[in-house]
C-alpha cells in the first residue's frame, strides 16, 4: 500500500490520535513523553508522563487519557528499536489524565480493587464517558504477570471484567457498543466480549477465560493495538508479519504489509474517515495512507 511518512526519528511511537485541527498526538514510549505532530513536520513535546506512555485517548472533557505502563527495557536489533521486559527503573502502572494544553499529569488510579495495574496499554471511550482499558501485564526473565479487560465508569468506579488473559494489547468497541474488543498479543488471538450494559457481559464463563474468540492468526504473529471500522471490521496492528490485519466479525481476515516488523498502532480520521495514520514503531516513524473503508469516528475529540 503506498503510503507517506508524517514524522521519523521518534522514540517507539504508539497510540496516535487524530485530534481536530489535523494534528496527530502520540506517545514515545522510549522517551516516556507524549508528543504532538503538525502536518508540516513540526514537531513539540506537549507532556512528560515518563515511565511507559502508552494508549491515548480524548475524553469527554477534551482531555487526554493515558494507559502508562511503567516503562520497558530496550534494544537494537538489526537497525529497530524494540521493547522488552521490565526495566530496573519500573515505576508501576498506572492511568493518567494529562492536560493537553498546560502538559499537566494527573495520576488517576494504580489499582483496582487493592490489585497494582501492571502494564496499561490500551483504551477506548464509549459514548456515556465510560472507558475501557487492557493490562498488558509485564515480562520478567522467567514468568510473566497475566493482564486483563477493564471497565471506568464515568462516576469514578473502576473494576476488573476479565482477567487471565496471556498479553491483553488493543482494546475497541463496535459501532453499536455492544460489543468490546480485545487483541491478546502473544497468541496472536481477537477476543470479542458482549455486553448487556456499559461494563457489563452478557454471558459468563465458569471455566474462564471471558470473551469469545473471532479468529486466531495463523503460525507465529502476534498482535498490538486496534482500530474498528464504520463497518464494524476490526483492524488489529500485527507484529512479526508487519502490517494491519482486517478481523471481520465472522473470523475471515486480511492482511496489509508495512516495512516494519513491528507495528503497533492505526487510528482513522480525516473528512470521509478515510485516511489511517499507522505506527512503525520498530523504525520509529508515524505514516499515512488511505484505506479501503471509513473508519468509525470515537466517542469524543478536541
Amino acid at each position: 500500500m503506498d503510503f507517506e511518512i508524517i514524522a521519523e526519528g521518534l522514540g517507539f511511537p504508539e497510540g496516535p490520535v487524530v485530534m481536530a485541527d489535523g494534528s496527530i498526538i502520540l506517545v514515545e514510549i522510549q522517551a516516556g513523553v507524549i508528543s504532538r505532530i503538525w502536518g508540516d513536520g513540526k514537531r513539540e513535546v506537549i507532556a512528560e508522563p515518563g515511565g511507559g506512555p502508552n494508549g491515548l485517548a480524548i475524553g469527554p472533557d477534551g482531555a487526554l487519557y493515558c494507559c502508562n505502563n511503567g516503562g520497558f527495557e530496550w534494544q537494537e536489533l538489526g537497525g529497530l528499536t524494540v521493547p522488552g521486559g521490565c526495566p530496573p527503573d519500573y515505576s508501576g502502572g498506572r492511568m493518567e489524565r494529562i492536560n493537553v494544553t498546560t502538559g499537566k499529569v494527573e495520576r488517576l488510579f494504580d489499582s483496582v480493587d487493592g490489585l497494582p495495574l501492571k502494564g496499561p496499554n490500551d483504551i477506548v471511550f464509549d459514548k456515556h464517558g465510560n472507558f475501557y482499558f487492557t493490562d498488558h501485564g509485564k515480562t520478567y526473565p522467567r514468568h510473566r504477570d497475566m493482564g486483563g479487560l477493564y471497565f471506568a465508569g464515568a462516576d469514578g468506579s473502576v473494576k476488573e471484567m476479565a482477567f487471565h488473559h496471556t498479553s491483553p494489547n488493543g482494546v475497541g468497541l463496535s459501532p453499536d457498543e455492544s460489543v468490546v474488543y480485545m487483541a491478546d498479543t502473544l497468541t496472536g488471538r481477537l477476543w470479542a466480549f458482549d455486553l448487556k450494559a456499559p461494563g457489563e457481559l452478557r454471558d459468563h464463563n465458569p471455566l474462564g477465560p471471558e470473551g469469545r474468540v473471532v479468529a486466531t492468526l495463523p503460525g507465529l504473529q502476534y498482535l498490538d493495538s486496534l482500530a474498528v471500522t464504520a463497518a464494524g471490521n476490526v483492524t488489529v496492528a500485527t507484529i512479526l508479519n508487519g502490517g494491519i490485519t482486517t478481523f471481520r466479525p465472522d473470523g475471515t481476515t486480511a492482511h496489509t504489509a508495512f516495512p516494519d516488523p513491528l507495528v503497533t498502532n492505526i487510528a482513522f480520521g480525516g473528512p470521509d474517515m478515510r485516511t489511517a495514520w499507522v505506527t512503525l514503531s520498530g523504525s520509529g516513524k508515524l505514516i499515512k495512507c488511505t484505506w479501503d473503508e471509513p473508519g468509525l469516528k470515537l466517542a469524543f475529540n478536541a
